[in-house]
């Protein structure tokens, strides 16, 4: 891992397209809101995607509070097809202060729970 990279660098990695952003929190909580341009990849998932991050120079990971981003920035840093540069979003996304990207909106599979007595 490389460190720990605060909002205004994270902001202008964004702007310049310098950088891939791994949001390592559940696919609902993506959903509800995300650093626009961040991708998802559930942390438990992580080890199993890495090799997805093989090509990428610049990784930067997110999470609720900047906890858990950095044991998924070691994570990714320690795999060995990865050559690039990897950081944890140290305030997490509670202190990211620019604009929040919506996902789809959820909605309950017909098979999730019972069905409505009326």
């Amino acid at each position: 891992m490389d460190g720990e990279i605060e909002s205004e660098e994270l902001r202008s990695l964004l702007e310049a397209d310098e950088a891939r952003v791994v949001d390592i929190r559940s696919p609902a909580a993506f959903r509800r809101g995300h650093i626009p341009g961040s991708e998802n990849v559930p942390f438990p998932s992580i080890v199993e995607n890495v090799e997805r991050f093989a090509d990428a120079d610049r990784i930067v990971t997110v999470c609720p509070h900047g906890k858990s981003s950095v044991q998924a920035a070691r994570l990714i840093a320690s795999y060995e097809g990865f050559d690039g540069q990897v950081e944890s979003f140290e305030p997490g996304l509670s202190g990211w202060d620019g604009e929040l990207a919506d996902g789809e909106p959820e909605t309950m599979a017909a098979d999730e729970g019972p069905d409505a007595p009326f």
